[in-house]
């Protein structure tokens, strides 16, 4: 019953609709703990976009959400519910660190290349096993990358506790990146055309991130390999009947989810931490699957669903202490408050504005 919706409505009105009902919500908790809501969406606003500095930490939490949020869109043509990005993130990074640990890079432009390759090859392999077992086991890819979440985490400990840690040092961390390694950060960008910002870890990663939507749009619209991807995603036993092979999709689908997650290692650990730290991902491949449903796995989507919910990252520290009584915790609960309603609960708003819109062309 999708079709029968015109595509401003399924793509733009719905999840508008959605994200004000669950801010409403927030706001009756908010008002429940003592506090305006009012003030309080006012002091979130004003902490994630009233400044330099907080558009700064809004964008630099947005790329990371681009690419996990592509990750997870990417895997979902195809009919596949990628939960590993967070996994597959961790690998990404470890093969980013491997790369500027390599060599004395000299200059940042000659690492970037090889950290591109290393954070997508990385982030491939560990969505390959997953992606065979569907393909060729039957193994539901749900339940094997969630799992591999777990192994990713325990091999990043061991890495950094056992092999990577420098030593003498208590820190399980890898060494320090060289200088020639550290992506140019915003502020440095824009002070070379006069633009004076905040010190913020926004950093090339931001271009490249849209660079990845725009190039995600176009793998799954106007190539023929997207075009078998979105068959595929739709009907199996159509796509099997026009000749596309399940095993070949099933593999470059997950592989290509697991590479642009693996492109999350480049916005933290290279932009920004210049090491491997342990947990670096902190749940953002699962705020991706978030950003994936409510920008309805379309890349525009899904960099404004990504901005949305770094202004909930940055907004809501920036909430949390001008209200104490506002914790943090709060904050996740607004995020699963937009999750709530713009997934399991997206039909409370889609029936009623598909009868409405049916009414109207009946009269």
């Amino acid at each position: 019953m999708k079709s029968a919706l015109p595509r401003w409505v399924d793509f733009a009105l719905i999840p508008l609709l959605n994200l004000a009902l669950a801010f409403f919500v927030a706001g009756l908790v908010v008002l429940v703990i003592g506090e305006n809501p009012i003030e309080a969406m006012r002091l979130l606003l004003v902490g994630s976009l009233g400044s330099s500095y907080g558009i700064g930490y809004t964008l630099y939490y947005a790329t990371t959400f681009v690419f996990t949020g592509l990750s997870v869109a990417i895997a979902y043509h195809a009919g596949l519910f990628n939960i590993g990005a967070e996994g597959q993130a961790q690998l990404g990074g470890l093969g980013v660190a491997l790369v500027c640990l390599a060599l004395p890079w000299p200059a940042w432009w000659l690492a970037l290349p090889v950290a591109i390759l290393g954070a997508g090859l990385f982030g491939a392999a560990w969505a390959a096993i997953p992606a065979y077992l569907q393909a060729k086991r039957g193994s539901h890819v749900v339940i094997t990358t969630i799992m591999f979440n777990f192994i990713a985490s325990a091999l990043i400990v061991y890495l950094l506790v056992n092999v990577l840690k420098v030593p003498g040092s208590m820190a399980p961390e890898t060494a320090g990146f060289p200088p020639g390694t550290f992506l140019p950060t915003m502020q440095e960008m824009l002070g070379r055309v006069g633009v004076s910002v905040s010190k913020t870890p926004l950093n090339l990663s931001g271009i490249l991130a849209l660079v990845a939507a725009f190039l995600t749009w176009v793998l799954i619209w106007r190539t023929r390999l997207g075009y078998e991807i979105r068959a595929f995603g739709h009907s199996e036993p159509a796509a099997v009947y026009a000749g596309i092979s399940p095993v070949k999709i099933t593999m470059v689908a997950m592989l290509l989810s697991g590479a642009m997650a693996g492109m999350m290692g480049l916005n933290v650990v290279m932009g920004f931490q210049h090491r491997l730290v342990l947990d670096y991902v902190a749940g953002a491949g699962f705020v991706g699957i978030a950003v994936s449903l409510m920008g309805r796995s379309h890349p525009v989507g899904v960099v404004l669903a990504a901005i949305l919910f770094g202004m909930l990252y940055q907004g809501g520290a920036e909430l949390a202490f001008d209200m104490p009584s506002i914790s943090r915790d709060m904050i996740v609960v607004i995020q699963a408050l937009v999750i709530l309603f713009t997934g399991a609960l997206e039909n409370l708003v889609r029936l009623p504005v598909q009868r409405l819109f049916l009414r109207r062309r009946a009269a």
